[in-house]
Parts: C-alpha cells; sequence; structure tokens
C-alpha cells in the first residue's frame, strides 16, 4: 500500500478562510517546506494561487492539493483546482494535541494540513463532494429547508407561549395545530389594552410567518422530490421509509461513484459501524457517535419507520426481541442494513437528464 509522501512529488496544504486562503507548499519525498503565502479568495486570486503552486513546483502534475472545508470556505477552491488537472483531498482530521507547544497561526495551519497527509495511504484519501449539479443544488435546499424547519419551531414556541401567558380567547393548553394557527392568522386587530393589543399584533405575525414557511417548506420539498427522481437515489424514493428528504441526505453525502469506496466506508461515514470494545472473555461494540449526523439522522428516521411499516422488518424486530436484544440494539443493525442498502442503490443507479 503506497503512502502519500510515495505516490507524489509536492503537497499543497491550504487553510481555508472567508477573506483570504493560506498555501503551504510541501516537498512529499523529504517533508521540506518550500514556500507559504496567501491569496485572496476571489476567483482571480485562487487562479494566481494555482499558477504559483504550480511554479513552486516546477508545474509537476503530481502535485496533490489537500484543501481544508472542501464542503464550506473551499468548495470554489477544490472545484478549481480539480478542473486544473490536480487531485484534490480533504484535510485530514488533526487533533488539538499536535498543536500543544507549537502554537497556532493561519501559515502554521497550512504547512500542518500538508505534512499530516504525508504518512496516509494514497488510496485511501477522502475525496471532496461534487459541487456542482444536482448534488449542488440539493445541498443548497437541504441547509434553506433545515434553516426554515427551525425558525417555523422557534415561531411555534413563540406563539405558543404568547397565548399562554396572555388572554387572547384562544386555549393553547396543548400544542397548537394547523387550525387554530390558521384561526389566528385571521384575527384583527381590537380596541383593547395596550398589552393585549400589542400581544394580538403579534401573536397575527407569527401565525401568518408560520403558515408563510409551510408553504415555502412544501415549496422545498416539490423541489427536491423532482432532483432526486433524475439522480441515482430515484429507485431510494420506491422503498419504504424513504422520503425525498432522506433519500436528498443519503445522496449529498454519498456525492458520486468513487469517492466512498466501500459499503463498510459508507457505514462509517454514517456513524452506524459498531465500534469494538470487548476485553478478555467479553464480547460487545460501542455506538459510533461519529459520522455525519445528517446521514445517521436520516437512516434513524427511516428505520423508525421501517419498524413499523415494514413487514420484513418488523419480523425482523420481533426475532430479535426474542434473542433478548433491546429495541436501540435492533434499530442499530437496521440503521447498518440500511446504510449498505443505499450505498448499494446509489452505485447501481444511472442519473437522467436534470429537470430545468
Amino acid at each position: 500500500m503506497s503512502i502519500v509522501s510515495r505516490t507524489y512529488g509536492f503537497v499543497v496544504g491550504v487553510d481555508t478562510h472567508a477573506k483570504n486562503h493560506v498555501y503551504a507548499i510541501i516537498n512529499a519525498a523529504t517533508g521540506e517546506h518550500l514556500d507559504t503565502r496567501d491569496f485572496p479568495t476571489t476567483v482571480a486570486g485562487i487562479n494566481r494561487a494555482i499558477t504559483w503552486a504550480g511554479n513552486r513546483t516546477g508545474g509537476d502534475a503530481e502535485t496533490l492539493w489537500v484543501i481544508e472545508g472542501t464542503a464550506s470556505y473551499g468548495a470554489v477552491l477544490a472545484g478549481t483546482v480539480s478542473t486544473a488537472g490536480y487531485r484534490v483531498t480533504e484535510a485530514p482530521r488533526m487533533s488539538a494535541k499536535a498543536r500543544h507547544g507549537v502554537g497556532k497561526s493561519d501559515p502554521l495551519d497550512a504547512r500542518r494540513i500538508a505534512t499530516a497527509a504525508l504518512p496516509l495511504p494514497a488510496d485511501q484519501l477522502r475525496t471532496p463532494r461534487l459541487n456542482e449539479g444536482v448534488r449542488a443544488a440539493l445541498r443548497v435546499l437541504l441547509t434553506a429547508r433545515d434553516s426554515m424547519t427551525g425558525e417555523r419551531t422557534s415561531a411555534v414556541n413563540g406563539l405558543t407561549a404568547l397565548l399562554r401567558i396572555t388572554a387572547l380567547g384562544m386555549d393553547a393548553r396543548k400544542a397548537l395545530a394547523g387550525e387554530k394557527i390558521i384561526a389566528v392568522s385571521k384575527w384583527r386587530e381590537r380596541d383593547e389594552a395596550l398589552a393585549e393589543a400589542t400581544a394580538r399584533a403579534e401573536a397575527i405575525r407569527l401565525a401568518k410567518r408560520i403558515i408563510d414557511l409551510d408553504d415555502q417548506l412544501k415549496a422545498n420539498v416539490t423541489r427536491i422530490t423532482e432532483l432526486v427522481s433524475v439522480s441515482e437515489a430515484a429507485a431510494l424514493l420506491e422503498e419504504t421509509g424513504f422520503g425525498p428528504v432522506t433519500a436528498a441526505v443519503c445522496l449529498s453525502t454519498w456525492s458520486h461513484q468513487g469517492r466512498v469506496r466501500s459499503e463498510a466506508a459508507y457505514a462509517s461515514l454514517a456513524g452506524v459501524n459498531p465500534i469494538p470494545a470487548s476485553s478478555g472473555n467479553t464480547v460487545r461494540h460501542r455506538l459510533n457517535r461519529g459520522g455525519d449526523r445528517q446521514l445517521n439522522k436520516a437512516l434513524h428516521i427511516v428505520a423508525m419507520v421501517r419498524m413499523i411499516h415494514d413487514e420484513e422488518t418488523r419480523k425482523y424486530t420481533d426475532k430479535r426481541t426474542q434473542e433478548g436484544r433491546t429495541t436501540k440494539e435492533i434499530r442499530r443493525c437496521i440503521k447498518r442494513y440500511l446504510s449498505r442498502k443505499v450505498y448499494r442503490t446509489l452505485n447501481a443507479g444511472t442519473p437522467a437528464t436534470s429537470p430545468a
């Protein structure tokens, strides 16, 4: 198994930020630090950085770019560098202990990012997600959905609290249902005391905002469904428990064929692979609390639905229950099975033409 230091001539480590990216070039064979510079995050700045790196490495095409935050601040840079013909990988995770006694600065971080990649197996480097087409569109829609869902929850909680502390003629002892929210949105201002009038106006505003968010969330899921239907994840929509949002999360994390090297790696990415924790005569596994938590959440939702509505899953649940397994243990096994199923489905899928 060849490692990075024996596969590439040079390694460029990039510490990404909103305004400037900091670049450090390392000779892969010797670990020698050649140069460090920072460039603006503009298109012109990124092109200058690529030209500078090419000059400092003698135009060596076998230069590995190790970029921090390829899904955030480094997304544009990663795409541009990849288009220029270089291999791009996500920066490896580094412990804070590595900085102990050394200090921290952007140039030092860029150099550490490059150096940390040298001993890694070249065939196990983390490939960045595609930031184009359906994937990029779904990522935007999922982020917007999370934001709108959070805002809606906050608005409902605020409206509920307001109706419980102010006598406005609405029974809010239980959670507000859709009919009550619509009724509040149709209230009109009255000739009443200042405190009640102000509270009523705010209740009307919150109710209308909740209704607006509901409409936006419906439009959001409609668009997500359209995009998932023309992607490799289309087949997931036919499986019990998978909806457009959970399928989109699975696709977004997987990204494209070749990024995740195996179904075991996908399970690890989802945080559903059991971690061995055996000792002596005791054989056990502990819960994996790592991985992509959004993907883990999506698989959790699917598992919960299948345990209720899928006949085969119910039979499996009954069987494992009789064996003495707890509900949590059974659910973890189902999530592991689902990660395998999702990985195989995505790799077997063929994307259709993207919708306009």
